[in-house]
């Protein structure tokens, strides 16, 4: 990285999208005297944070012609995360004792993550650069700078140029739906978890929900207290898996679903058979920027968007285009499950997926690192080295013989990755507590997935995180 430059350039910006990412994205350019526009199809910042009880008519979100509602938060949710490490760095996520209103727990509802943003886009007076109800249509180059057209909730179409496009859309509304062989002829419903709000629809219902992500087990559990079964199918388990989980007397995981006939019956690879009403998929997301057109030089190729440097910039048109918050952070925890008196064989291994991103601290530092190159304090390599540190890292993901799906899913290098953007715009690397709290995490969401969001053992943790907000007097 070449060293910091005194000139700096102020440019026209606009960033897409005032949740999270582009909330952070839009101060960060501030902050470095860009002037920013933030084009937001919703009446309020807060992107996927902004929970309604819509869901789309396609309850498998396949229709390209559907209505698309841009939120998968279902009643439930609450954070996977502690709300210390979660929160943006310079403004922490603390309980609001002042507000009766506010839920204090540590784990809270996804209502008060909203009002966090909320708080965030009040704090640092957001808001008055947002067009809300302005859907953003098209994104192309126009010489050497940027053309956006967009639409108003009225109908009006407007062009305009920028000199840079920060993409902050989010990726949770273009779901990924399993294959299931015979699926055709199965009589029974399917919903994707994007279509997920509340458990009531599938009283005394036999339900099988594959994935077992986060979503997969949250989802899960919500359902069993309506539900007669709850059945968890999971590509990640060993063929013979089959283990009546603890914490509920209906929910049973399994192996991967083998077929599913006509008579309604779904045949697991583990040889179990049961008769289900419903299907949920909670399977993903696919990145989806059907505004974008560059020519055909980025792509999305099984959820591999690229090329992209460091998972931000495009080499041939970077800095005058970037993404903020791709990554995302799965971590493989694997541990000895007891039968419970069910299988044959006294034990298995259960194989977790745990989806555990410092998400906002993320958008936080990627957002940084886009102000400064654009600002011209902080420069990339050329264009050649930047493609050639692509194709090493395809090569790298390749013979680890990693599906281009995986991309973008940082694993065991999230600090890592997030503490070399930290060195090239000069912030500190990540705090110590902070990525013990998510290593923490991912073993109590493993050990008690059904307690972990209100039974913790790392109080020194907490008292660290809060000593460092003090001491630097953010709260």
């Amino acid at each position: 990285m070449a060293p910091a430059c005194s000139r700096t350039n102020s440019l026209h910006v606009a960033v897409i999208g005032a949740g999270a990412a582009g909330l952070a994205a839009a101060r960060e350019l501030r902050r470095e005297s860009h002037s920013v526009i933030i084009f937001e199809r919703g009446t309020q910042v807060g992107g996927l944070w902004v929970y309604t009880p819509q869901t789309e008519p396609d309850p498998l979100s396949l229709d390209p012609n559907r209505t698309v509602v841009h939120s998968s938060v279902y009643d439930s949710l609450r954070t996977n995360l502690p709300r210390e490490c979660m929160g943006y760095r310079d403004f922490p996520f603390v309980p609001r004792n002042d507000d009766a209103s506010r839920d204090p727990r540590r784990y809270p509802s996804h209502r008060e993550v909203l009002a966090y943003l909320q708080d965030f886009a009040r704090e640092f007076n957001l808001e008055e650069m947002v067009r809300f109800e302005t859907e953003v249509v098209c994104v192309e180059p126009e010489g050497q700078k940027w053309k956006i057209r967009s639409k108003s909730s009225d109908g009006i179409f407007k062009d305009e140029i920028f000199d840079s496009v920060v993409v902050c859309n989010g990726h949770y509304t273009e779901p990924r739906v399993a294959h299931v062989p015979g699926i055709d002829s199965w009589p029974g419903k399917q919903i994707h978890s994007h279509n997920y709000r509340v458990p009531y629809p599938f009283k005394d219902q036999v339900v099988v929900v594959i994935g077992n992500f986060a979503s997969g087990s949250d989802i899960s559990r919500d359902i069993t207290g309506v539900a007669k079964e709850v059945h968890i199918a999971s590509r990640s388990n060993p063929s013979e898996t089959y283990q009546k989980l603890p914490g509920s007397n209906n929910l049973w995981l399994h192996s991967m679903i083998e077929s599913a006939r006509k008579d309604g019956s779904i045949i697991f690879k583990n040889g179990k058979v049961v008769q289900a009403n419903t299907i949920v998929h909670c399977t993903g997301y696919k990145y989806h920027f059907p505004f974008l057109n560059t020519n055909g030089y980025i792509t999305v190729d099984d959820n591999c968007v690229g090329p992209l440097y460091k998972h931000v910039f495009p080499p041939a048109l970077a800095p005058t285009l970037s993404f903020i918050g791709l990554p995302w952070m799965v971590k493989y925890l694997s541990f000895i499950l007891p039968s419970f008196g069910i299988s044959s064989s006294p034990n298995h291994i259960l194989l977790l997926f745990l989806n555990q991103t410092l998400q906002f601290f993320m958008f936080e530092l990627q957002s940084k690192w886009v102000a400064a190159v654009l600002s011209g304090r902080v420069t990339l390599p050329s264009s050649d080295r930047m493609m050639e540190d692509v194709t090493a890292f395809y090569a790298k993901r390749d013979a680890n013989k990693l599906p281009k799906r995986y991309t973008h899913k940082l694993g065991e290098c999230q600090v890592d990755y997030l503490d070399w953007i930290a060195e090239q715009v000069g912030a500190p690397p990540v705090e110590h507590w902070r990525a013990e709290e998510v290593h923490g995490g991912y073993r109590r969401l493993a050990t008690q997935s059904d307690t972990f969001r209100d039974k913790w053992d790392d109080d020194h943790l907490i008292l660290e995180a809060y000593e460092d907000f003090l001491r630097q007097k953010l709260i």
